[in-house]
């Protein structure tokens, strides 16, 4: 019987453990790799320069007090207490809302399609950038000449330079069809470049946390050795200060416009990767004592500071750029794609060794996003992994699974790298990570740990991991502030909901917003649907159902302990009432 049952567990495969981060460093590299990203280089400085300068601080540490950092610490300190992510976290916390889980599951499933689309790009920049000149410094090419001569004449006042880099944009690389219905062909350079995007994202994600936390090392640090790089170049380039000046002279008076205070809250959640996941996954890799509530201050910090520091770092340049060729920097100034793709390429022809600098820009932009691309992965395996252990951590089907992931992915990317690529680029990126959707996630979590699961024994459940409790206003962001100021930005942007534009021209047809409010509604709508599902499996009247599928899972630390000073309370209470009555 003994060897029977010996014989039966050799030939029996048991599931691989879960995992831990091997050192603290690499979870701080991991999630500062997911939160710094695209966004900082080319959104935040725009918007600060768009918004008043250094006056549009004031309500970006605002909402970042206010939402961004209660979220973050939320976030990161449920993945930590619940050491799980995505779904099973929400599972374990609150089943009735595991429908959070899949929803922000969804959400990175076709992020990650469309954002690695930017790495294509940026790939095709980075490998066009070893050439004797760089392509997009003349006109004397076939791409390009009938393209600037029509914009010459459209608008005189925009430097020359700047039409052919655009040109190479918008013919060269993506040669942009006349709308989404004209899908054109297969552009097979950027298909090979996506085709590299995902290759790299896989072999970082492939063996769980043990390779994306060594990966970042790398992925993590270079960019910012590039950056300081960056920076230091363009403080000494002459017209450097004029640039600046652009970017933070304070103008008060833009303080009273509604949609500058719109614009720093989505810029919170844009850049902190709020309500995707990410850091209840990272969190969740935390050795249950690690110090969360400590990390989330450091890390926000760096992710600010990394924001402020790009702004240096692009419109020093732009300056030199405004100086050099006697334009305005308005004329020039572009948030998102083009000024990652038509401003500062530009700006770079006009240095010595452009190549060099070229080189330099677009490897940063390339570890930027290759570190946000596989966060989202990671994300997305660890949320399926925790979700059927037994099944997925036994030999390859974890690395099969995740194949077949990146497979699928790449497969429905190859529509976005067509002649039409850049219009369902859009769609993507205006509906499925838009602000309605990430602060509908917002409010919807707020109000789950806030009043459901309780702010009180939440923030206890940080003192049992910690030592100690954290400020009494996180308490009161997650019940009150923080849903309240996400709600009010809600109503904002819904009313001043305008259709989406392609290059502020092209109107795209009204099915195509059908197919962007789809996108949005398939993972917003697993909310209420896991919802009714949990309700209609439980037993009893209304309020009977809502209580159980409410209840957290037994085996989260200290509900044990809990329940036993419940049941005592109610002990107590039943042996009063009794002793009343006799």
């Amino acid at each position: 019987m003994t060897k029977c049952c010996g014989s039966s567990t050799k030939t029996s495969q048991a599931a691989e453990e879960r995992g831990k981060w091997e050192t603290k460093k690499e979870f701080i590299l991991s999630v500062a790799g997911a939160i710094i990203g695209l966004g900082n280089v080319w959104r935040f400085p725009y918007l600060c320069y768009k918004n008043g300068g250094g006056a549009f601080f004031i309500p970006y540490f605002l909402f970042l007090i206010t939402c961004g950092v209660p979220l973050f610490v939320l976030e990161t300190s449920l993945g930590q207490y619940t050491s799980q992510g995505g779904i099973m976290c929400w599972r374990k916390i609150c089943p009735l809302f595991e429908g959070m889980g899949y929803a922000s599951q969804m959400i990175i499933f076709y992020g990650n399609i469309s954002y690695v689309v930017i790495l294509a790009w940026a790939f095709l920049y980075l490998f066009s950038s070893f050439s004797g000149n760089l392509p997009w410094a003349n006109c004397n090419n076939t791409w390009n000449t009938d393209y600037v001569e029509l914009s010459l004449h459209a608008s005189v006042n925009i430097c020359l330079s700047i039409m052919t880099s655009r040109a190479f944009c918008r013919r060269r690389v993506l040669n942009i069809s006349t709308g989404i219905e004209a899908i054109g062909n297969i552009r097979w350079d950027l298909s090979l470049c996506l085709f590299l995007s995902w290759v790299i994202c896989y072999f970082c994600v492939w063996k769980g946390v043990r390779s994306t936390g060594k990966a970042t090392y790398f992925t993590a640090t270079f960019p910012f050795v590039l950056l300081v790089v960056l920076f230091f170049r363009g403080m000494t380039l002459p017209g450097a200060f004029h640039g600046i000046k652009y970017y933070l002279y304070p103008d008060p008076s833009r303080l009273a416009d509604p949609q500058v205070w719109m614009d720093a809250g989505t810029q919170i959640f844009y850049s902190y990767a709020i309500c995707l996941g990410y850091m209840t996954t990272f969190g969740s890799y935390n050795k249950y004592n690690n110090n969360c509530y400590r990390d989330s201050f450091y890390l926000c910090l760096l992710n600010s500071g990394t924001s402020i520091v790009s702004g240096f770092a692009i419109f020093s340049v732009l300056g030199y750029m405004s100086a050099k060729q006697g334009i305005d920097i308005s004329a020039v100034a572009e948030s998102g794609p083009g000024l990652v793709f038509i401003v500062y390429p530009q700006a770079v022809t006009l240095l010595p060794w452009p190549q060099v600098w070229s080189v330099c820009f677009f490897f940063m932009i390339i570890l930027l996003g290759i570190d946000g691309q596989f966060a989202g992965l990671e994300s997305n395996m660890t949320s399926l992994t925790d979700l059927y252990p037994s099944y997925l951590r036994k030999g390859y089907r974890r690395e099969l699974l995740l194949l077949l992931l990146c497979t699928v992915s790449s497969l429905f990317g190859l529509f976005m790298v067509t002649e039409a690529g850049a219009y369902i680029l859009q769609i993507f990126d205006h509906y499925v990570c838009s602000g309605p959707t990430l602060l509908l996630m917002a409010i919807s979590q707020s109000v789950i740990i806030g009043w459901i699961y309780g702010a009180g024994r939440f923030s206890d459940n940080i003192e049992d991991m910690i030592g100690y409790k954290p400020l009494p206003l996180f308490k009161y962001c997650w019940l009150y502030i923080t849903p309240l100021v996400c709600s009010a930005t809600l109503v904002f942007l819904l009313l001043r909901y305008t259709p989406m534009k392609f290059n502020n021209t092209y109107v795209y047809p009204w099915w195509t917003y059908w197919i962007g409010w789809f996108l949005a509604m398939s993972s917003l709508s697993m909310i209420p649907i896991i919802m009714i599902f949990k309700l209609a499996k439980e037993k009893g009247s209304l309020w009977q159902r809502l209580k159980k599928a409410s209840k957290p899972a037994d085996d989260l630390p200290g509900m044990a302990k809990e329940m036993q000073s419940i049941d005592t309370l109610l002990h107590v209470q039943n042996k009063e009432q009794n002793d009343s009555v006799l």
